[in-house]
């Protein structure tokens, strides 16, 4: 049965193309995407992202049960409030899912996953957290809403009252602050997101998130859905799980290798397959791709190199730059003799460069 956030009804309202997403009925977008995009690179755009799944970690052996359970250290995290990326891997170094974790103080972290891999992610952290003892507790009565772009912070704070709004402002980047009592119940605001702008995610009752849903629209800003969040965060160079990696990708071949720490140590789930990796190299490696030529990169797209053939992992037109972008997946090895993307069995010449694509709402 496909599922409904809190907010569906008001997607509903404001006129929004709903699709099926992981099993939840979603905006994909609510009369543009385009202009969305725009509208977040911009000024202000929000999206429900009350699908992804909140799990709070509590117990004497948390830390410890995350060094096994993550392949970033947990001991950056020294602080309450900070948070990290990171990648689950099985012991074979696939990519179980991606995630970010928020150290809350004492024993207590908070983990949000992604929403398609709700049930194999909590099957794998309870049977995980089994031998530590540490109590795993999903929250689905929790909401989250991304305000994402260059005036996003300036909106949110202005919701807030004088010292929930300093406490708010004063959060550093991939960090986040918990307040009690506001205007919209008890929130968690967290200064990250998926988009390459500033901006905050806010968990938020499932109480309070109609009201600060509608607070933001009477604030300015405006609502966008998940087809513009995949084209901002293509072009910032952020991975998809299930598209761009999956168990059968490890973090070097996904360009996540800086979410790597091999500390000295420290044994978790696939680190031999990693070292050996970070050793002797990845076999495949994950490219940017620009096209100069019209059309659009998709899913699928054959890709050539002097090395061998790789495959389009996620391609779209690019708002920001005008222009085809793509990550593709390809085997190791040197690409300056040129690549190529079978499109309907032309060859077409692309372009390899970094990425991110955009950063700061401009082109890099």
């Amino acid at each position: 049965m496909t599922r409904k956030t809190i907010l569906n009804d008001s997607h509903r309202a404001l006129g929004a193309r709903m699709v099926d997403f992981g099993g939840w009925d979603m905006p994909i977008h609510y009369g543009s995407q385009i202009e969305e995009h725009h509208q977040v690179r911009r000024d202000a755009g929000m999206f429900d992202v009350s699908h992804m799944t909140v799990v709070d970690l509590q117990g004497e052996q948390a830390r410890p049960f995350l060094r096994r359970l993550l392949a970033n250290s947990i001991d950056k995290l020294k602080r309450p409030g900070k948070a990290l990326y990171t990648c689950m891997l099985n012991p074979q170094g696939g990519v179980i899912d991606d995630l970010i974790v928020y150290f809350l103080g004492g024993d207590r972290f908070r983990l949000v996953v992604n929403a398609a891999t709700r049930e194999k992610d909590l099957a794998w952290i309870n049977a995980q957290a089994a031998p530590f003892g540490v109590e795993v507790a999903e929250r689905p009565e929790l909401s989250m809403i991304a305000v994402q772009g260059p005036a996003a912070r300036e909106r949110v704070l202005g919701l807030l009252d004088g010292d929930d709004a300093a406490k708010a402002g004063g959060v550093g980047k991939f960090a986040a602050v918990e307040l009690a009592g506001t205007a919209f119940g008890d929130l968690f605001i967290a200064r990250t997101g998926y988009t390459g702008e500033d901006g905050f995610e806010v968990v938020v009752s499932d109480a309070g998130a109609v009201a600060l849903w509608d607070a933001l629209l009477r604030a300015g800003v405006k609502p966008a859905g998940l087809g513009a969040r995949d084209t901002l965060r293509l072009e910032a160079g952020m991975n998809l799980y299930g598209q761009d990696m999956d168990e059968t990708v490890t973090p070097f071949e996904a360009a996540l290798g800086w979410t790597v720490a091999l500390d000295e140590g420290r044994a978790f789930n696939g680190r031999e397959v990693l070292e050996s990796q970070q050793r002797d190299g990845a076999p495949r490696q994950m490219i940017g791709l620009v096209m100069e030529d019209k059309g659009v990169l998709r899913h699928g797209q054959k890709v050539r190199t002097a090395h061998g053939e790789g495959e389009i992992l996620s391609g779209t037109f690019s708002p920001t730059l005008g222009k085809a972008i793509a990550f593709a997946r390809v085997p190791a090895g040197d690409l300056s003799s040129g690549v190529a993307v079978d499109i309907r069995g032309r060859e077409v010449p692309v372009r390899v460069v970094k990425f991110p694509f955009v950063r700061d709402g401009k082109p890099v």
